[in-house]
């Protein structure tokens, strides 16, 4: 059995039939996978989508969509495993606000947040997205108080900074040694849960522009730490992050099952700390890819945000392909564009109706600073369920 798309009771805010992605999946399984959800609503005076209010208004009513999508699943907000929170530098200076709504939505039942500020949202006037996953109803659980939370055999662990207990800077300007002192932190929270970074399927660097140079460098601290099947990778470059004073944050998820890494043969990953996708168990973790040649490295149709996105499909094909899947198989895609590419994104919404079957994947479409590779306007990270 496949995935398939869940259609709320009610849902007036507006009409989601004509997008090229599903208001959520449910998994044969019983969990859900939401896409990103904002404030938007449509106006039937202006005829147009729009996004109105505080930080707290726009927060309430994000969950109560999200609320709705997760009752047509037969869910609720206990069910969550996980809260992504995507804010533009706006909604950074509020976002108090938003972790009281937050605390008011789930009240004891309190689960794994990832806070991710990005340069810009996709409706210009949201402070803040929300993505979320949730898992089989009962199947949630929890060591002690730890801000990590499991479902299924996967792990979530909260955003990781380089900061110390007191609160300062662990290395600061120095983003190997940040690197180091998060990865520490991963491994004291996988620790009592029986875990330890050897069982990393994902991870998401966000980077600050003065970071990038520095980078590479860090290549030495994942083969140190990571591995031996290295987890599939995406690394954003953001204008700052949660912490201003901090070159690097990391989101990490960790599974209990035995990873495989699945490489259609791309030898260029060979000399990699990072796979193309990793398995474990049924869920496909797959890298975050652009139009890059996995031959030679070359950037393939520069500059065109829509033909970029039609050629990283079908290298995320070739990778399911591999692990015995297709297109079909997606549950959630996550698309970071540059600001230079938003003329054109609108078009991709074209691309994804034409290569992707329905029900179309859970999707989150998010304005970052840059992308790692010059005249990249587009990576797409993606999540798999797999049938056998």
């Amino acid at each position: 059995m496949r995935s398939t798309a869940i259609h709320p009771k009610q849902f007036p805010w507006f009409d989601y039939s004509r997008y090229s992605f599903s208001l959520g999946l449910r998994t044969p399984q019983g969990g859900a996978y939401l896409s990103g959800h904002t404030a938007s609503e449509f106006d039937p005076q202006a005829k147009k989508v729009v996004v109105r209010g505080s930080m707290t208004d726009q927060c309430r009513t994000a969950y109560s969509k999200i609320g709705a999508i997760l009752e047509g699943a037969g869910l609720g907000f206990a069910d969550v495993v996980r809260v992504v929170e995507y804010l533009r530098p706006e909604g950074i200076e509020c976002y108090a606000e938003a972790a009281q709504v937050r605390a008011e939505v789930f009240g004891s039942h309190q689960p794994t947040v990832n806070t991710v500020p990005v340069t810009s949202l996709l409706r210009p006037e949201a402070f803040i997205e929300l993505e979320i996953t949730a898992a089989p109803p009962g199947a949630l659980a929890r060591a002690g108080r730890s801000p990590a939370s499991e479902s299924a055999g996967l792990v979530f662990l909260p955003s990781l900074l380089p900061i110390d207990a007191q609160g300062q800077v662990i290395a600061p300007g120095d983003v190997v040694g940040q690197l180091q002192a998060i990865f520490d932190k991963a491994a004291s929270l996988l620790s009592p849960m029986g875990l330890s970074l050897n069982q990393v399927v994902k991870t998401v660097d966000y980077l600050t522009p003065q970071a990038v140079d520095a980078y590479r460098q860090t290549a030495g601290v994942r083969r140190q730490r990571l591995g031996p099947v290295f987890p599939a990778a995406t690394g954003i470059i953001m204008p700052r992050l949660i912490d201003p004073r901090t070159l690097i944050q990391i989101d990490l998820i960790a599974s209990r099952d035995r990873l495989q890494c699945v490489n259609p043969g791309w030898q260029h990953y060979d000399t990699l700390t990072y796979s193309p996708a990793v398995r474990a168990g049924k869920m496909l973790f797959i890298s975050g890819h652009g139009a890059v040649d996995p031959a030679n490295g070359v950037l393939q149709h520069a500059d065109d945000v829509v033909a970029q996105s039609a050629y990283t499909f079908g290298l995320l094909e070739q990778i399911l392909h591999c692990a015995g899947g297709d297109l079909g198989n997606l549950v959630k895609t996550i698309e970071y564009i540059p600001s230079s590419a938003l003329e054109r994104y609108r078009d991709v919404g074209g691309v994804r109706t034409r290569l992707l079957p329905q029900p179309y994947p859970a999707a989150t479409g998010l304005v970052c600073e840059a992308l790692l590779k010059s005249n990249m306007k587009i990576e797409i990270d993606a999540t798999a369920l797999l049938e056998d």
